[in-house]
């Protein structure tokens, strides 16, 4: 099987909810070239009803049902407002990958499962194009965690024949994939990447984030607060292994410190910031450590993080994707992209080593456009 040669449009929005970015590609079995992006905020009210899902609030069926059809009507707008900035027709784009909004990531236990949102028949008939979504529960159903699956695309777009390679995505959750020449490649979820600390920040100064780790970068490391909160188990555990905000949330934070309450707000941002980059540093060097760490995602943007991992990893040359021609703010979306190109060539799109599962196997389900979509997008959009 080959892929498909020609244009993709991945759409992927993350834990941290700062917006969903969607991204037109050129793909091929041989190359992937990002042509265009934008990046489309949530509606504060929209983003506000996920949150509390996704932190253990009590719901009901009709609210979840309610926030994925507005999902898949916001996904699709952004599609069409992608294809207007472009001028690219319909009929040129071959499918999209959309990802969906993580709401709940339960991939261990009796009943493993992961719960995305974002009504992905909305997405078809919105834009009049085949849509491939749902891609996680297949690899779970094989006995894999889920997650990571952008370690496929690290390894087909970023791999190495003999420098030893770690990319490192910091979204509201880190990951990591290790690519070790000889090796199979690894990949899992370290823990916190922004997460907690933009929850901290939007409690004390309503911002989104911490722009360039400015606030964490006045405060002072907590070494008690530190190594209680790296204690916690997950860090513990050994790959395969995922996780979420259904984890890593407000809730969580408040435990730990409610033995600290007399700590200076900016004293438990510094904290968190050091968190994230030593739970993020164990796990390279547990996986022997690597020449060159390539950062993407939201908190390669954060210059005070950057400059902890640095510091934390001597040797190591630390920098962000974009010096490879591949946007870190566009990365995941580029990869649900080459994932749907993958599932519409009947192509495996997951790696076993990494989730866990017992077995390689095509990922997602496709919501064919009509052949006479066009004719009705119209209408519908109106």
């Amino acid at each position: 099987m080959m892929i498909k040669s020609g244009r993709y449009i991945g759409v992927m929005s993350g834990t941290s909810l700062d917006g969903v970015d969607v991204v037109l590609a050129a793909i091929s079995n041989k190359f992937v070239a990002e042509q265009f992006s934008i990046s489309v905020a949530f509606p504060n009210e929209l983003k506000k009803r996920i949150l509390n899902i996704c932190q253990g609030q009590e719901t009901t069926l009709s609210e979840i049902g309610k926030i994925d059809r507005e999902l898949g009507t916001l996904y699709a707008q952004a599609i069409n407002r992608l294809l207007a900035d472009t001028g690219i027709p319909v009929k040129d784009i071959i499918a999209i990958g959309c990802h969906g909004q993580t709401v709940w990531h339960e991939p261990d236990g009796e009943q493993p499962f992961t719960i995305q949102l974002g009504d992905n028949n909305r997405v078809a008939a919105l834009t009049g194009i085949t849509t491939v979504g749902d891609f996680r529960r297949r690899d779970m159903a094989y006995g894999g965690q889920g997650a990571p699956l952008v370690p496929a695309f690290h390894l087909a777009v970023l791999g190495h024949a003999t420098e030893k390679r770690i990319i490192l995505n910091i979204g509201g959750i880190a990951n990591i994939t290790a690519l070790l020449p000889g090796a199979y490649v690894k990949g899992y979820d370290t823990g916190p990447g922004n997460m907690l600390m933009d929850t901290w920040i939007w409690r004390h100064k309503q911002c989104a984030y911490d722009e360039d780790g400015n606030w964490a970068s006045t405060g002072t490391v907590n070494q008690a607060l530190l190594k209680a909160m790296l204690c916690d188990p997950y860090f513990r555990r050994s790959a395969p292994k995922s996780t979420g905000r259904e984890y890593f949330n407000m809730q969580w934070l408040d435990r730990y410190l409610s033995d600290f309450k007399n700590l200076p707000a900016q004293d438990i941002q510094a904290t968190l910031c050091e968190l994230t980059a030593a739970s993020i540093v164990e796990q390279i060097l547990l996986c022997g450590g690597c020449e060159r760490l390539i950062v993407c995602g939201g908190g390669a943007r954060n210059i005070f993080l950057m400059q902890r991992l640095a510091a934390l990893l001597p040797g190591t040359e630390v920098g962000s994707s974009d010096k490879y021609g591949l946007s870190g703010d566009d990365m995941e979306a580029l990869a649900f992209a080459w994932l749907a190109a993958r599932t519409i060539a009947n192509l495996s799109g997951n790696l076993a080593s990494v989730t866990g599962a017992t077995r390689e196997t095509v990922l997602g389900a496709i919501y064919p456009a009509n052949t006479d979509e066009n004719n009705c997008v119209k209408a519908l959009r109106e």
